[in-house]
C-alpha cells in the first residue's frame, strides 16, 4: 500500500525543521548506505547522530504521533529515528531496495524495515525533477509532493530518486516496524479503521454497526499484530 499523508508538519514546525536541519553538517549521502545502494547513490545527508538531527527527527516524531492518518496506515511499533537528506545538480538515488533491517549504529537498536516513508521539506516547483519513484506490478508511481506531506510505501518496492537538475530537494526520510508485518493485512486494518471513522462520524460511537466493525477491528489486531 502506497498512502499520501497530508499536512504531517504545519508551516510553523516546518519552519523549524529547516532552521534546525539547514544549520547542521552535511555529508555525502553514503554514510548510511547499504552494500547494494552505495553505487547508486549520489546525495548530501545531515550527518547522523549529530545534534541538529536529533532535534529535528525529534520533532518529525512528535508530529507523526499527532498524525492519526500515519498511525491507523503505519501501525508503528519502532521508528528508525529519521534522517535527512539533499539532492541537487544532478545527484540521484539509482534504482534499489532498503536493507531488511536497519539497526542503528553505535546502538542495539534495531528494526525490520517493513515501511518507508518520505517527508518533503521543499516545495516541488523549488526544483527541478527529484520524484521519488516507486516500483510494484502495476508499474511504476512517481510522487514528488508539497512541503509537509509523506508518502508512505512497503520497504519492499524498488524505488529511486531522479535528478535534481535544478534547485534543491530536502527531505526527510525513515524506515519503521509495523505491529502488522505482512502489508495486505496491514491495508485491510487501514481500511477498515477509515470506514469506522466515518461511520462513527455519521451515526455516533453507540451504533450497531459501528460497535460490531470495531469488534472486528479490534479481533483482527489480536490476530495479526505483534505488540
Amino acid at each position: 500500500m502506497m498512502l499520501r499523508i497530508e499536512n504531517v508538519l504545519d508551516k510553523g514546525s516546518l519552519d523549524a525543521v529547516r532552521r534546525t536541519i539547514d544549520a547542521g553538517p552535511w555529508v555525502d549521502g553514503n554514510e548510511t548506505s547499504g552494500h547494494q545502494s552505495r553505487s547508486a547513490k549520489r546525495n548530501r545527508q545531515l550527518r547522523q547522530g549529530c545534534k541538529e538531527a536529533a532535534e529535528a527527527g525529534r520533532m518529525v516524531l512528535d508530529a507523526l504521533g499527532k498524525a492519526p492518518e500515519f498511525v491507523a496506515a503505519a501501525l508503528p511499533l519502532k521508528v528508525f529515528p529519521p534522517l535527512f537528506n539533499r539532492y541537487a545538480g544532478g545527484e540521484n538515488f539509482g534504482a534499489h531496495v532498503d536493507n531488511s533491517i536497519r539497526q542503528l549504529a553505535g546502538s542495539e537498536f534495531r528494526i525490520r524495515s517493513d515501511l518507508s516513508a518520505t517527508l518533503f521539506l521543499e516545495e516541488p516547483d523549488a526544483y527541478d525533477g527529484g520524484e521519488l519513484v516507486v516500483e510494484d506490478l502495476f508499474g511504476e508511481h512517481r510522487v514528488k509532493l508539497r512541503a509537509g506531506d509523506m508518502v508512505l510505501y512497503p520497504a519492499s518496492s524498488l524505488h529511486r530518486v531522479t535528478p535534481v537538475t535544478e534547485g534543491t530537494r530536502t527531505a526527510c526520510f525513515f524506515w519503521l516496524q509495523s505491529m502488522v508485518r505482512d502489508d495486505c493485512e496491514r491495508e485491510q486494518l487501514y481500511r477498515l479503521d477509515r470506514s469506522v471513522r466515518v461511520l462513527t462520524e455519521e451515526r455516533g460511537p453507540h451504533d450497531p454497526v459501528v460497535l460490531e466493525l470495531t469488534n472486528l477491528y479490534h479481533n483482527l489486531m489480536r490476530r495479526w499484530a505483534d505488540a
